[in-house]
């Protein structure tokens, strides 16, 4: 029996597709088709579904906005869950909100201004979701999702658990998220603002972003170096416009791969031509801040 009629069969409910393209449904634009991707509509089928496929030694991954990730170019033969339909976003006190897994970073923003509720513009522009961002510490220099998350639900070895900020274990675009827990919920907690104010914070973030390479890309893809700037870096190297195949390091901003046409391995080979020049040059090590999937 094939995985899609495995849950199809175990799951009758559950929203389920065949043939999931990672090209299409990614950033960087590349890679092959999962078999089945599927999309839970509650925690409760989250967490059974997520079980289940432990249980039965099912491959799946996680997949949000498609940001900050590089699948491979063939066929994964198991599941991509897709949090789209966990999308609530509820204002819990006066200065906090909770949001399930799938609500997008504009859909936050949005709501966050709705609410008057600041301390979140700095997110403004980053290609996400609540769960993403929480699982991968996203943020800049000034604020991380790790300076305004109170607390999350989460599922843990087939459990529905709610974990503080402490017990998040969050360190520079890394959490306990990317090691096994799946982030369903966030309690996020921000700061009395009004509209007028957040939409002119808001602006000054977006237009900041401005200056970022156009194209298919995974954003930054290294982690900035402690007292270093990793485009710096590469750029220092003489790296920025190498190619690897269709994938080119940006012109703009050499911690930016662009994806013109190339596929997954093209991107993965210039990674690891940055790593090692770097390394070679600089002694530094870069570590990737993309995720690798499946």
């Amino acid at each position: 029996m094939d995985i899609f009629t495995l849950i199809q069969q175990r799951f009758p409910l559950l929203d389920i597709e065949r043939r999931f393209s990672f090209a299409r449904h990614t950033t960087i634009g590349c890679g092959g088709y999962a078999e089945v991707a599927a999309y839970p509509k509650y925690f409760a089928e989250a967490v059974r579904l997520i079980s289940f496929l432990k249980d039965f030694g099912i491959p799946y991954c996680i997949l949000g906005a498609g940001a900050n990730v590089l699948p491979q170019d063939e066929d994964f033969d198991g599941v991509v869950v897709r949090f789209c339909s966990l999308s609530r976003i509820e204002r819990t006190g006066q200065d906090t909100v909770y949001a399930e897994t799938g609500v997008t970073g504009g859909a936050l923003l949005r709501a966050c201004r709705a609410f008057e509720i600041g301390g979140f513009e700095p997110f403004t522009g980053i290609p996400m979701t609540v769960g993403g961002g929480t699982a991968m510490n996203a943020g800049i220099a000034v604020r991380h999702f790790s300076d305004v998350v109170s607390y999350v639900d989460a599922e843990i070895e087939g459990d529905l658990v709610r974990l503080s900020e402490k017990e998040c274990a969050f360190s520079l675009k890394d959490s306990l998220f990317l090691h096994g827990a799946v982030v369903l919920g966030v309690g996020l907690k921000g700061a009395v603002s009004e509209s007028g104010h957040i939409l002119r914070e808001a602006a000054i973030y977006r237009a900041r972003r401005a200056h970022l390479p156009k194209g298919r890309s995974m954003g930054c893809v290294f982690v900035n170096p402690e007292g270093y700037s990793a485009g710096k870096i590469i750029d220092e190297c003489g790296l920025k416009g190498a190619r690897e195949g269709g994938a080119t390091v940006s012109d703009v901003h050499a911690n930016f791969i662009i994806n013109r046409g190339g596929t997954a391995a093209d991107v993965a080979r210039l990674i690891e031509r940055i790593k090692n020049t770097v390394f070679e040059k600089r002694g530094i090590a870069l570590r990737e801040e993309i995720r690798r999937i499946p």
